[in-house]
This record gives C-alpha cells, sequence and structure tokens, in this order.
C-alpha cells in the first residue's frame, strides 16, 4: 500500500466539544431543549415541531410492539483498506461504537407492528452518518432474503449521508448488491416499505431507499442524492425552495406520503394491514 502522502499526515485530529449533557440546541428554531424532556416528546422540538434525529433503538422502540429479535447482532466491520486520515478508520469505528451504543450503522430484526409480522432495518445517523459499508449492505441484503423465507412484508427506515468513502469500493458495491436483493424480493411479490427519514442521502437514496413498493418520508427530512451545496456548485443554478424537503418529495411525485413522527406507527400499520390482507384498523 502507498504511504500516505506527507500533506495528510500533517493534519491532526480535530479536538471534539464537550457534550451538553442536559440540553440541546433545535436547528430549527434555535431553542433551547431539555434532553429529558425531549425525550419524552419523541424528539420533537416543543418550539417549532421540528423532528430531531432519533437514533435506531429508540425508532425500534416507537414502530415496533415490544418484540423486536435482532438478527446478526454481531456482524461487524473490519479495516478492508487500512483507511488513515487524520484518524485511522479503526479508531474512528470504536468512537461511533461507544458514541451510538451499536456495533454498525443498522440494526436488523423481527417484530410485529400492531399485531402484522415484519422485517424492520433502523439506520443510525450516529454512527458514521449512517453510512452504508460492507456490513450495512450485507445486514439490508439478509433482512430482505429472511423476509423472503418467511413471506414477510420489510421494512426499512433509512437515515445516512451515502456510501462508506473508508471502504471505497467495497462500499459502493453495496449499492448493487441490495438493488439485486430488492428485485428478487419483489419478484416474489412481496411488499418493501421504506420510511425516508433526516437525512437520506447518496448510495442508500439511489439503491433500496427509493426502491420500495411504498415510500414514507418523515415531515421535515431532507432527502435527496447529492448535497444541496454540491448541486449548487456544479450545475451554478438556482434551486427552488424547500428543494431536496420531504414535502418537496412528495409534491413531486417521489414519495407516497409524508408523516409525522407521532403518527408514524399508525400510518406505517394501516399499509401493512392492507399489503398482507389483514382488516385495516377503523
Amino acid at each position: 500500500m502507498a504511504p500516505t502522502p506527507s500533506w495528510l499526515r500533517r493534519r491532526g485530529a480535530r479536538p471534539e466539544a464537550a457534550p451538553d449533557t442536559l440540553w440541546e440546541i433545535c436547528p430549527g428554531c434555535g431553542e433551547r431543549l431539555y434532553k429529558k424532556d425531549l425525550a419524552e416528546r419523541l424528539r420533537l422540538c416543543s418550539r417549532c415541531g421540528h423532528h430531531l434525529r432519533l437514533g435506531a433503538l429508540d425508532r425500534i422502540a416507537l414502530l415496533a410492539d415490544g418484540d423486536f429479535q435482532e438478527l446478526v447482532p454481531h456482524l461487524i466491520t473490519s479495516d478492508p483498506l487500512q483507511w488513515t486520515d487524520r484518524i485511522p478508520y479503526a479508531k474512528k469505528i470504536a468512537g461511533d461504537r461507544v458514541k451510538s451504543g451499536l456495533l454498525e450503522a443498522i440494526v436488523v430484526g423481527l417484530c410485529t407492528v400492531e399485531g402484522v409480522p415484519i422485517g424492520l432495518g433502523v439506520m443510525d445517523f450516529s454512527f458514521r452518518g449512517g453510512t452504508m459499508g460492507s456490513v450495512v449492505g450485507e445486514k439490508v441484503t439478509l433482512l430482505i432474503e429472511e423476509c423472503a423465507r418467511r413471506r414477510l412484508p420489510a421494512v426499512i427506515v433509512t437515515a445516512s449521508g451515502g456510501a462508506r468513502m473508508e471502504e471505497g469500493m467495497i462500499a459502493l458495491m453495496q449499492l448493487a448488491k441490495t438493488s439485486a436483493a430488492v428485485q428478487r424480493f419483489a419478484a416474489l411479490g412481496l411488499p418493501l416499505i421504506t420510511i425516508l427519514t433526516d437525512p437520506t442521502t447518496g448510495g442508500v437514496s439511489a439503491s433500496f431507499g427509493f426502491q420500495a413498493d411504498i415510500i414514507i418520508a418523515e415531515s421535515g427530512a431532507a432527502i435527496g442524492f447529492a448535497g444541496r451545496r454540491v448541486i449548487d456548485q456544479t450545475i451554478r443554478q438556482k434551486l427552488p425552495e424547500g428543494f431536496q424537503s420531504a414535502q418537496f418529495l412528495l409534491e413531486h411525485g417521489q414519495v407516497d406520503m409524508v408523516v409525522r413522527r407521532g403518527e408514524l406507527k399508525t400510518a406505517l400499520a394501516r399499509f401493512l394491514h392492507f399489503v398482507s390482507d389483514q382488516k385495516v384498523p377503523a
């Protein structure tokens, strides 16, 4: 492997600010929010209603009936490229495990939602920005294949900055891998539902994120492929107001509905009852 360039070796790790254990600032309105109250309100701002990002475990607690059983819980990434920049990849992963409480950027398993059995995968942006590397792609594929074996609907909640650069081409290959799994799943006539949360971008939006039979966007989510600034600088045109927002995508036919967090389980359950030929609750 080629030695690290001198300009890259000179860059030291940036010191991280100590986290505030009691308060959090709302990105929408700047309100200072007490974290305990924020958690009780499903991380919705009490002032402006902004949907702050929600971790995978909290998201599972919100959607599942309390019977979630994790699949492949100990599957972890290696360091296939021996990647090193300011911080070695292995050290980044170790830090994210401490910060998020997870081993990887997605948790997959089996559960019920209002009595309907499903396979559920939930991504977590706090782990490497929810990026899709070899393990995330493998877990998504294994979940879809397990749902195929059990003849269950598959539901995947996305939150991602795209493909994981520290895994290079291996990460990019996961787009093809997960897309092929979705195609095989669709050929069986089984339903895939994706819930796009803030943010859903890059390789995840370009693969299974937008390949579902039903696409739900959480209110306020930023959804797209490339970032707004990248597009601005590339095409040198002024983008429309609200571009890449959940509501913008709904207005342009790219998602089926936009749902507020507190109503998400009810909306999902109605779809699941419909596609499972079960009676839809009144």
